[in-house]
């Protein structure tokens, strides 16, 4: 049975995203939640339909929700949508 995606494990990916793949995560601002001008993104929170991201835009902190294209299914799904995701933002136009 997959890991839920608890309070615990959203804490455990964004501490992780944050600490090690900062660009990946303003990648996600940029691409999918609609900050193009964004100079820098943290991930707040990440729960089965999407991840909320304080993005900093112009020195501002904004916060900004991106919606994943299915419900997933628990962890290890979640890091497989997050690294499938980051592949398509790299070849986006």
């Amino acid at each position: 049975m997959p890991e839920p995606i608890t309070s615990a494990v959203s804490d455990r990916i964004c501490k992780h995203m944050n600490k090690d793949h900062a660009d990946a995560v303003l990648l996600y601002a940029t691409t999918y939640g609609n900050q193009p001008n964004a100079a820098a993104a943290t991930l707040e929170s990440i729960d089965p339909e999407g991840m909320t991201l304080a993005v900093t835009v112009d020195g501002t902190v904004t916060s900004a929700r991106v919606a994943f294209d299915h419900t997933l299914a628990g962890a290890e799904d979640a890091h497989h949508t997050l690294v499938e995701m980051l592949k398509q933002a790299r070849v986006a136009p």
